[in-house]
């Protein structure tokens, strides 16, 4: 039988959930299942029973039906059904091929991919693309989003400048008459040099001014911040790793010098004005063959290397890793990068590990210190934090090149730990392979394994609320968990569908090694009792969600939660942002405020310094129903949707969409 052609999201998704950790670890689940043996079993918050079976779309398009019963069913105590910190009316759940939001605010495409960034970009042209254009036009598939005020500006929050990932390519979308490329039946055969090219430029980030006039915000045409970034951008490594045998190639022999930054997901913004934009799922862009005896088999291995879902190692032997071993260890970091200076070189900070990093969303520790927490998007992988040495007020620039990296341990009474990444000490020695502290950081993943890291559910986003002083943990899935862990006080067996950890630090000091951890929500149906999510009884049949991806927490302390995997034909649902409720009677209560168009991931989002603006990002619009087996595979000629010009001479575009109140006022109120 033939299998229907997969998309490339789907392919990703496949790869995450492959998974990569062998280690004797403890996963999230063990936890869980303790800690919820000994407390919740016996206030009957998880009276569900085990669930082994696999719970199917058709099961939950039946729970619908059963929504109130399956709310009672599940006995969640009573919650206040009128939670009073997000006032907006909630928009329906569903999925069609536009975007929609919530009453009262409007919803307005800021740019899109192709526009002009640069000054004297050419004007996009779908049909005649070529490298050099795309690298002087926004790129695609944007996903983190950060806003710096300009510096002197009237109103802060009208006027500066915006900084946004890319992170990937849709080939079968981006270019007329090709299809998806990277199938087994395919294998690439209609990528060309230039084709590669016209990818690596529209990878990377774009730097934007912006400006807010009568209500409406605009970019700032030939600013003198424009910048785009690419997979050939120059760069240096800095921080402990920097110089490193292992970042040494024929080419650079220095270890200190790379090109460019790729599959940049989620970020975050500094005190002292900069963009940290994170290297994720770089393993997608090497091919080739490495010898099982190379000294960086283990290493490539736990980072699922090669994984070949892009043919750029044909064309350029850096990504060919049988011929050059030690490039890819030249990804996967956290950049920095200065907005306000478009000369500046781009910084890998190897001080804060390397791993599939979703975000580096930070904050202020008691004691001035800059902490970073990190979450590692893949199945069992693990929950990080870097804690700079000095502080974040000391005007260093290079603050992050000293510091402490930490991964995150969960035991089962609700408390945890950070434990220190760091050469020498504990297991990280000559003899479990750690000859420096650049073994250990190049090989975080390793060395967390070494030190009994909890293995979570896919760490992606996570966010600490300056208000309250708790982190938000975005736990997105984990179809890898088996029936034979499920028991009757955990029951997440193929975790579908993610939930969200609160962490609260020792003493309020986010530098402590300890912490205590709650769950929030587990996410997915609350009408069907077999998923065993959580949501409050207040949550209506629009306001639940899955698959938290992305966060944000804004200036007066609320919790917006953006997703990454619900479809038609998965959930009733497409992607989008939900309010959630974490404080008060009204805690563990979704609303659904924004919805993306069919075929497309919500990413972003971030919030002016005043509430009064909500960036968020429309990534692969147009993508097929990935979900449903029956659904055709969509393509430049043939998408989904084409948002969000809805030209029959365009095709789909992903896009940046700045959200506002009608006649101004705080967001979501």
């Amino acid at each position: 039988m033939t299998q229907p052609t997969r998309t490339r999201s789907q392919a990703a998704e496949a790869a995450e959930d492959a998974g990569s950790n062998t280690s004797p670890n403890a996963t999230f689940g063990d936890v869980v299942a303790a800690r919820f043996d000994r407390r919740d079993l016996l206030r009957g918050l998880l009276g569900v029973g085990a669930i082994a079976a696999v719970v199917t779309p058709r099961a939950l398009a039946a729970g619908e039906a059963r929504a109130a019963q399956g709310l009672a069913a599940q006995g969640l105590a009573a919650r206040d059904p009128s939670p009073t910190r997000f006032p907006f009316a909630e928009i329906e759940a569903g999925s069609d091929t536009h975007h929609h939001v919530a009453a009262g605010h409007d919803a307005e495409i800021l740019i899109r991919w192709g526009d002009p960034v640069l000054p004297g970009a050419p004007a996009f042209d779908p049909r005649n693309q070529s490298a050099a254009a795309q690298g002087q036009q926004f790129g695609y598939n944007n996903d983190f989003v950060g806003y710096f005020p300009m510096p002197g500006a009237a109103d802060p929050a009208a006027h500066g400048l915006l900084v946004v990932n890319h992170e990937y390519t849709n080939e079968e979308l981006m270019f007329p008459g090709l299809g998806r490329q990277d199938i087994r039946d395919v294998a690439f055969a209609g990528m060309t040099k230039e084709l590669v090219g016209i990818e690596m430029a529209a990878h990377g980030g774009s730097v934007l001014e912006i400006r807010r006039t009568d209500g409406r915000w605009a970019v700032v045409p030939d600013s003198r911040y424009a910048r785009r970034i690419t997979a050939e951008t120059p760069m240096v490594l800095t921080g402990p790793a920097a110089g490193s045998e292992r970042l040494r190639t024929a080419t650079d022999p220095s270890g200190r010098a790379v090109h460019g930054m790729i599959n940049n997901c989620a970020g975050g913004t500094t005190p002292w004005g900069t963009w940290l934009t994170c290297e994720e799922n770089i393993n997608y862009y090497f091919s080739g063959a490495l010898p099982k005896d190379s000294a960086e088999a283990a290493n490539h291995t736990r980072f699922n290397l090669p994984n070949s879902a892009y043919a750029w190692g044909r064309f350029h032997e850096r990504f060919d890793i049988g011929a050059t071993p030690h490039e890819p260890n030249r990804f996967g970091w956290v950049v920095e990068i200065d907005p306000f200076d478009p000369t500046s070189v781009p910084k890998k900070r190897t001080a804060m590990g390397r791993f599939k990093h979703e975000g580096a969303a930070g904050i202020v520790a008691r004691q001035g210190q800059y902490v970073v927490y990190q979450g590692d998007d893949e199945r069992f992988d693990y929950v990080y934090k870097f804690v700079t040495a000095g502080r974040a007020d000391s005007g260093d620039r290079d603050l992050l090149d000293a510091g402490t990296l930490h991964v995150a341990r969960f035991d089962p009474d609700g408390r945890g730990a950070w434990m220190p990444l760091v050469f020498g000490e504990g297991p990280l020695t000559p003899a479990n392979g750690f000859s420096s502290q650049a073994d250990v950081l190049i090989g975080a993943r390793l060395a967390a394994d070494r030190l009994g890291a909890t293995k979570m559910d896919r760490p992606e986003d996570v966010e600490a609320n300056a208000k309250t002083g708790k982190v938000y943990v975005m736990l997105t899935n984990n179809g890898k968990r088996k029936p034979d862990q499920v028991d009757a006080v955990n029951p997440r067996a193929d975790n579908r569908f993610g939930h969200i950890v609160e962490l609260t630090p020792d003493d309020g000091d986010h530098a402590a090694l300890g912490f205590a951890w709650e769950i929030l929500v587990r996410c997915g149906d609350p009408a069907i009792a077999a998923v065993g999510a959580t949501f409050s009884s207040a949550t209506t049949k629009d306001g639940w969600f899955g698959m938290p991806d992305n966060c944000a927490v804004d200036g007066q302390g609320r919790l917006w939660v953006a997703t990454d995997g619900n479809s038609a034909s998965r959930t009733g649902r497409a992607d989008g942002i939900w309010a959630m409720e974490t404080e008060g009677q009204g805690r563990g209560t979704g609303k659904h405020f924004f919805r993306v168009p069919c075929g497309a991931e919500m990413c972003g989002p971030y919030f002016t310094p005043d509430d009064t603006t909500f960036f968020v990002a429309v990534q692969h619009p147009g993508e097929a129903d990935e979900d449903d087996p029956k659904a055709a595979p969509a393509t430049f000629e043939a998408p989904s949707t084409r948002w969000p010009d809805f030209d029959p001479a365009l095709p789909p575009r992903p896009a940046v969409v700045a959200i506002t109140r009608h006649g101004g006022g705080r967001v979501g109120t």
